[in-house]
C-alpha cells in the first residue's frame, strides 16, 4: 500500500508518527489522513496555537501540550512516545519570535550556536535534534497528496493572463524565496507590485490591492532547495478571501509543491468568486 509519495523508502507503517502541530487546519487535515489510513499517530501541540479540537481528539498518553520554545520537552516527548517518524505541520504565530516565546535551556543552547536565526536555520536545527533520537523527519506534504496544487487551470476556463507575465512572477517569487524574504509576490505586466516579508501573505495581498489596478497576479513559490520537512508553500480559504478583498483575480501555485488546504472547497469558492487558480 502506498500511503503517500513523499514518504521515505522503507517506511514502516507499524511505527507511530509524531505530528508537531501548529495552528489552524493544516495539522487537522494531516492527522485525519493519517488516521484514515490506519497508521498510529501521536501529537505534540503548542499552548495557544494548536486547535483545541485537535488536542481533544487524542486519548490521554498519546498527546502532550507544550509552550512554544520548550525544545527540551518536545524532544522528551519524541523519546517517550517511541515514535519512528516525526513531522512539523502548521505555522506558529510569527510574532512569538519577539513576544510569547518560552525558550528552555535546550532551546537557548541551540539558538546560541546558530549564526543566522531565521525559520530555515531554527527549524532545520530542531529537525536535526529530533533525528538524533532516531525519529526520521518526514516531508510535511506527507499524507496530503490529494491537497496538492495540480498543473494547469484548476478552476477551469481560459487563462486570463499572459504566460510571460506568469513567468516573470515565478522568477521574482523564486528569487525572493531564495533570499529568505518571503514566498509570495504580486506582479502586473512585468512590474513587481508587492513582495511578501515578515508580515505574511494576507497583509501583502491587501497592500497590493491598495493600488486599485487590474490584471494583478499572485504567485507563490518555493526556494530552489526547499526543505519540505518544515517549510511548505500553503494556500487556503483565508488567502483566497484576502485575494477577493484586494481585487486580485489570478493566483499561480507550484504544482506538486504547494498545498491547497481544503482543496475542493477552495477551488469551488474560487470559481464562485471569479478567481482563477493556476498550477505551474
Amino acid at each position: 500500500m502506498t500511503y503517500s509519495r513523499f514518504l521515505p523508502e522503507g517506511f514502516d507503517p507499524s511505527r507511530p508518527v509524531a505530528v508537531i502541530a501548529g495552528k489552524e487546519i493544516y495539522p487537522k487535515l494531516t492527522l485525519d489522513s493519517i488516521r484514515e489510513q490506519g497508521l498510529p499517530v501521536r501529537l505534540i501541540a503548542f499552548e495557544g496555537e494548536t486547535r483545541q479540537d485537535v488536542i481533544d481528539s487524542f486519548p490521554e498518553g498519546e498527546a502532550v501540550v507544550i509552550k512554544v520554545g520548550q525544545l527540551g520537552r518536545l524532544l522528551r516527548a519524541i523519546r517517550d512516545f517511541g515514535v519512528g517518524y516525526a513531522m512539523m505541520v502548521g505555522q506558529v504565530t510569527p510574532r512569538r519570535l519577539f513576544k510569547g516565546l518560552h525558550p528552555d535551556t535546550k532551546a537557548v543552547m541551540l539558538l546560541a550556536r546558530l549564526k543566522e536565526k531565521n525559520a530555515e536555520s531554527i527549524f532545520g536545527a530542531v529537525s536535526d535534534e529530533v533525528e538524533k533520537l532516531g525519529a526520521e523527519m518526514l516531508d510535511a506534504r506527507s499524507f496530503l497528496d490529494h491537497e496538492l496544487a495540480d498543473k494547469g487551470i484548476m478552476t477551469g476556463g481560459n487563462q486570463r493572463v499572459k504566460d510571460e507575465d506568469i513567468e516573470h512572477g515565478i522568477s521574482i517569487a523564486r528569487g525572493s524565496a531564495e533570499l529568505d524574504i518571503g514566498q509570495g509576490v504580486v506582479v502586473r505586466k512585468g512590474t513587481v507590485i508587492a513582495a511578501e516579508a515578515f508580515e505574511g501573505t494576507d497583509a501583502m495581498l491587501l497592500r497590493a490591492g491598495s493600488f486599485k489596478t487590474d490584471q494583478l497576479i499572485f504567485v507563490k513559490a518555493a526556494k530552489p532547495y526547499q526543505d519540505y520537512r518544515f517549510d511548505v508553500p500553503i494556500f487556503g480559504i483565508r488567502t483566497l478571501e484576502s485575494m477577493r478583498g484586494a481585487g486580485i483575480e489570478v493566483a499561480c501555485l507550484e504544482a506538486g509543491g504547494a498545498l491547497i488546504l481544503e482543496k475542493n472547497k477552495v477551488v469551488q469558492e474560487a470559481r464562485n468568486w471569479g478567481i482563477q487558480l493556476i498550477g505551474y
